[in-house]
């Protein structure tokens, strides 16, 4: 029990949204998104719009079209983090968060960040340690037509890989 004390981060819940919740790492204060009920896929977890709409990428938004990138509203949505191996997909054509695989209460939600992005403002070195991590996160412009077949992709996305 102690072993995993030790290894598990230990989460603040900052804020409640129906069905998940805000959490922060005590050690690391990162944030994440995680759900408080089951979810399969398929289900429509829940509708989103934009806040806002810049014609740059921040590492913030989500992009739905080619100088088109939005600001998630409701904003805990921002929380989503990205995942290799991600259980949700913000369907930009839809407006709606999508579950890709079952999810389980207490599952931090995540999804896989060139599913939306093109061309990244801020890439960064993935640290999931899934099995199928791609390692540098730059946006969907930077990978092999080897990878991106194994991942459920905004039309936007699909559209640009079809130029």
């Amino acid at each position: 029990m102690l072993t995993q004390q030790l290894t598990q981060p230990i989460y603040h819940v900052l804020s409640s949204h129906g069905f998940g919740e805000v959490r922060e790492d005590k050690a690391s204060l990162s944030k994440a998104f995680f759900a408080i009920e089951k979810f399969n896929a398929g289900d429509v977890i829940c509708s989103f719009a934009g806040a806002a709409i810049l014609k740059q990428p921040t590492y913030l938004t989500v992009q739905i079209g080619e100088d088109e990138h939005i600001h998630l509203k409701p904003e805990h949505l921002q929380y989503i983090n990205h995942s290799c191996e991600p259980n949700v997909i913000f369907n930009t054509a839809t407006m709606q968060l999508e579950c890709l695989q079952p999810i389980k209460s207490g599952t931090e939600l995540c999804f896989f960040y060139p599913a939306t992005e093109w061309d990244m403002a801020q890439p960064f070195e993935c640290l999931c340690s899934a099995a199928s991590c791609i390692k540098q996160i730059q946006g969907a412009k930077y990978l092999s037509k080897e990878i991106l077949p194994n991942y459920k992709l905004t039309a936007f996305i699909q559209s640009m890989l079809n130029k």
